[in-house]
C-alpha cells in the first residue's frame, strides 16, 4: 500500500520509520496482510489509543502524530483497498 498522504514516503519516527521499513515489504502492511478486516481495525483502535494514552507522559506531540498516522493509514487502506 502507498503512503497514507502527500503521495511520497517520509522517513522519521513518524512516517515509515527505518525499523520498519528494512524489507521490501513495510511492517504495517505485513500485519495488513495477516489480520482479517476487524482484526485490523482493532489492531488500528489499540495503537491510536495507546499513543494518544502515553501522549502526555512519553513523546508528546510525537506520540499524538503516531496517532494521526495509524488513523491516516487506516482510512486510505479503507478508500483504496488493495
Amino acid at each position: 500500500m502507498g503512503p497514507p498522504q502527500g503521495g511520497f514516503f517520509i522517513m522519521s519516527n513518524v512516517d515509515h520509520p527505518q525499523h520498519y521499513t528494512t524489507s521490501s515489504v513495510e511492517c504495517i502492511d505485513a500485519i495488513a496482510a495477516a489480520l482479517s478486516p476487524e482484526e485490523l481495525r482493532g489492531f488500528i483502535k489499540g495503537n491510536v489509543i495507546k499513543y494518544l494514552w502515553r501522549s502526555e507522559h512519553k513523546n508528546g506531540n510525537e506520540d499524538l502524530q503516531k496517532a494521526l498516522w495509524y488513523l491516516n493509514w487506516y482510512v486510505n487502506k479503507i478508500k483504496n483497498p488493495s
